[in-house]
């Protein structure tokens, strides 16, 4: 085996990556802007205690995770610095406050159970951020609910908004830009309606990365990037300005001559058209390569040339047409990361670089490089 040619599937960590990712789209902000690190779904499906440590040492001012026990584990791993649950639920809200952790807070429901929560504890002025609708119909108040809301929060002491966002729905894709741009203004509308019923300024934040990118007019106090961070940008020319944080590898267990005519995996859906050579990898779609990613829609890097998926993707393992690749068994197989991109790899299958980078299974061991 060569030197430092995995022996195993394993997703590399690059925290060097991060780093140049993040101070790239720091760069494309003001310096008073602060800036809010999503890592939720293990960190887009890497390690979120690792990526959150890198970028609390960066000087990152937020980070935000999708539910309340996510929260905790960074907690868990000596994160101190500010964590917005986005998505938290009344039940965990015990929890939540146990562990310092930000709400926020998208619906009557959950503003009049928080309150609650915050009052039987004798709590002063517990931050909170209110999730704004402005268009994406997934989490949020209406405009018709803020009166009503501001209400709420003005006879209860007990909560304090810190912040107020919403979530554009289109930033990447620019044949949108007057849905995006009616989204921002709907943003902005909403805010001073709220800054004036509450008597009191919060931060606003919006932009997701593409919206950093796309639309450098409504950074507000605060933009969020979870994808950016780990080298995706949505668009091909921004690409090429960052670095992929995570690179799935594994190796060949064994390679078959198959003749023509012979079909290959389950259900027989690949029939060799000539004699050839395929190679068998140890992962599969318990490991997050799902069955998506067969029948020749996309493919695999060894020794810099493309092996393409043959046949349906097994649990644990999937195989690969080596005909033309001179390669042994034991040799490495870079999945996507450095070198292989993985928004051509899903763009392939006709899925995208988030679904597949946050399906890598916990299984599938983790290392660091730093």
């Amino acid at each position: 085996m060569k030197p430092n040619q995995v022996n195993e599937t394993l997703l590399e960590i690059d925290l060097n990556a991060l780093e140049h990712n993040y101070r790239f789209l720091r760069s494309l902000i003001h310096k008073n802007t602060l800036f809010l690190g999503v890592v939720k779904a293990f960190a887009y499906g890497s390690d979120a205690v690792a990526i959150a440590k890198k970028l609390e040492d960066l000087g990152v001012n937020y980070f935000a995770v999708a539910y309340t026990k996510e929260g905790v584990n960074l907690r868990k791993g000596g994160i101190t610095t500010p964590i917005l649950v986005l998505h938290p639920q009344s039940v965990h809200f015990e929890t939540l406050i146990k562990n310092n952790l930000t709400p926020s807070i998208y619906s009557n429901f959950v503003l009049d159970a928080f309150i609650n929560k915050t009052q039987e504890k004798k709590l002063q002025a517990y931050p909170i951020h209110l999730k704004l609708n402005t268009g994406l119909n997934r989490l949020g108040f209406d405009e018709p609910e803020l009166e009503n809301i501001a209400h709420k929060i003005n006879q209860s002491k007990s909560i304090r908004v810190e912040g107020a966002f919403s979530h554009l729905a289109a930033s990447e894709d620019l044949s949108e830009k007057a849905f995006t741009l009616q989204q921002i203004e709907k943003f902005t509308q909403m805010c001073a309606l709220l800054e004036q019923k509450l008597t009191a300024s919060f931060l606003k934040h919006l932009c997701n990365t593409s919206g950093i990118i796309n639309y450098p007019e409504a950074h507000f106090d605060m933009v969020r990037s979870g994808i950016g961070l780990h080298g995706y940008g949505n668009t091909p020319e921004i690409d090429k300005q960052l670095i992929p944080t995570a690179t799935l590898k594994t190796i060949i267990s064994q390679i078959h001559t198959i003749s023509k005519g012979e079909s290959v995996s389950y259900n027989r859906k690949f029939f060799a058209p000539k004699t050839m050579r395929t190679a068998t990898l140890p992962l599969g779609h318990a490991d997050g390569l799902n069955r998506i990613y067969g029948l020749e829609k996309t493919n695999v890097l060894i020794h810099n040339k493309l092996a393409p998926i043959i046949g349906n993707v097994c649990m644990d393992m999937v195989m690969v047409d080596i005909t033309d690749i001179p390669c042994e068994e034991g040799d490495e197989v870079i999945v996507f990361g450095k070198g292989k991109s993985a928004e051509s790899f899903a763009n392939n299958a006709g899925t995208i670089s988030y679904e597949l980078i946050t399906s890598v299974s916990q299984r599938v061991k983790r290392k660091i490089i730093s």
